[in-house]
């Protein structure tokens, strides 16, 4: 466990030599994928050597800005363990789809990797201060990756994606800003944060909560603060399209469950109602606007916000099935929506340079790519949640937590399935299996998928695979974590 800091050094170097190396693309691609892979190694090891336990892990806890009690504290428990291990996977499949890469190719892996460093920072801060530092580092190089390799109104998607998020930043840092002159705790540290929080008049505790965690759930693409993610998804360069779902969404997640349930837990029970019905509306509204897309891009991007529902409804129920259900979802869906937007944004776009159903459906693209057919078609079962993918248990987790809370809610949520199934199926079907007889475009032949594209699918694939087969690889860290003292006071 020692090593896991290392995965933000190693990024942080890696950015730097990528940056270095900008003169010759060649090298800073393989300077990015040695850095992403090093630092998925550092917590593939630390993963391997963990004993579950409801005590986080101290790694590195040392003073920083001692006027303000802010220290470099980082710690790391089954969740945050869990989602260090998908950062690392999504990092280094993003680098594999990211091969062609030549414009600017040293500043766009430098941002890559920084972008990288923050997410592991922020999975591994227990200090509300560090965790924010990080945070804000890894919204930073969106922007830039967006709006200068991004396409589809790349700059109004970025300047859309820098607004929502400054907006939730802001009301973040207010809230944190208030409990920690509030309650006079001359701490950052969450653990102190949350005891100092506890002892403040009711009121307080629900208006700091809802700043906090609303904050957060902008990033996290709750809906109707989700508008964002749709068009940065569609404007993003394959790799950031990966992360933005497969990582970044899950800071805002991770931020709710950290730090706005964990230290403002005497607040949640207040807006707990409202938070389940905006879930439920998200899960329901983005499947049916999934369904109703033209834009292949779109329909991805409109499911992510759909997926990230569940996630949401998972923190809102707030029991250990459903809390349990909600952090697998984030490992679940960061694979799975970086496989599906690897398969439309490499594998077709950059061939057939067209998205639309309509065009795509003209074309043979099994016969054509019969290898980006077989992964969309394996992703979309596990974004379905068919059994045996990473989506069954997760999901199910889900709903099975919030029927033991509100049998209503998993009611309302259930349907959110079927719609999954149905924009998922429309899809592949459109997609991949259209016209072949009259009326069908002439079979041109396409560039064959390659194979730094083939290993990073493949990546992704066993990871979807393993965890549908064996959910308790996981599962088996993350409940501990939910039994802590600092998860404790949110259950009855």
């Amino acid at each position: 466990m020692s090593l896991l800091p290392f995965a933000i050094y190693i990024s942080f170097a890696g950015a730097l030599l990528a940056l270095l190396a900008g003169r010759s693309p060649a090298a800073s691609r393989v300077i990015a994928l040695l850095s992403a892979a090093a630092a998925w190694g550092v917590t593939l090891t630390a993963a391997f050597d963990f004993t579950p336990t409801d005590i986080p892990a101290d790694l590195v806890d040392v003073s920083w800005i001692p006027a303000i009690g802010a220290r470099y504290h980082l710690a790391a428990d089954g969740i945050s363990l869990t989602l260090v291990v998908l950062t690392g996977l999504a990092a280094t499949a993003g680098v594999l789809f990211s091969w062609n890469i030549t414009q600017r190719a040293g500043e766009f892996f430098a941002l890559y990797l920084t972008l990288i460093a923050g997410v592991y920072g922020v999975f591994l801060s227990a200090d509300a201060f560090l965790f924010f530092v990080f945070y804000e580092i890894a919204i930073v190089p969106k922007y830039f990756l967006i709006a200068k390799w991004g396409s589809t109104n790349r700059e109004y998607a970025a300047m859309k994606l820098v607004l929502y998020s400054f907006v939730g930043s802001a009301l973040v840092m207010a809230g944190l800003l208030c409990a920690y002159g509030v309650t006079g705790a001359g701490s950052f540290d969450l653990a102190d944060l949350a005891f100092a929080v506890g002892r403040l008049a009711a009121g307080w505790q629900v208006f700091l909560f809802a700043l906090v965690f609303f904050g957060f759930a902008v990033l996290a693409g709750l809906w109707p603060f989700h508008t964002w993610a749709p068009t940065g998804h569609v404007a993003a360069p394959t790799a950031a399209s990966m992360l933005l779902a497969g990582v970044v969404m899950k800071l805002g997640a991770y931020g709710c469950l950290r730090v706005g349930m964990g230290v403002f837990a005497g607040g949640f029970a207040f807006w707990q109602p409202l938070i389940a019905v905006l879930a439920l509306v998200g899960i329901l509204y983005a499947g049916f606007v999934a369904l109703a897309q033209d834009d292949l891009k779109f329909v991805v991007g409109y499911s992510s916000v759909s997926h990230m529902g569940f996630v949401m409804l998972g923190l809102a129920a707030c029991n250990e099935r459903a809390l349990s259900g909600a952090v697998l979802q984030m490992f679940s869906h960061g694979v799975i929506a970086g496989l599906l937007f690897a398969v439309v944004g490499r594998m077709i776009y950059e061939r057939t340079h067209t998205r639309q159903l309509d065009a795509l459906r003209k074309l043979p693209l099994h016969r054509l790519l019969p290898f980006a057919a077989f992964t969309f078609v394996i992703a979309g079962f596990a974004s379905m949640g068919m059994p045996g993918f990473s989506g069954f248990p997760a999901e199910l987790s889900i709903l099975v937590g919030a029927w033991r809370h509100a049998p209503l809610w998993a009611l309302v949520a259930a349907p959110g399935v079927l719609l999954a199934a149905a924009f998922t199926l429309r899809a592949v079907q459109l997609a991949f299996f259209g016209k072949t007889g009259p009326g069908a475009a002439p079979a041109a032949a396409l560039p064959p998928i390659t194979l730094p594209e083939r290993l990073g699918a493949l990546l992704l694939i066993a990871a979807v695979i393993l965890v549908g087969l064996a959910p308790g690889l996981l599962l088996n860290w993350i409940q501990p974590a939910l039994d802590s003292q600092f998860f404790r006071p949110l259950f009855p």
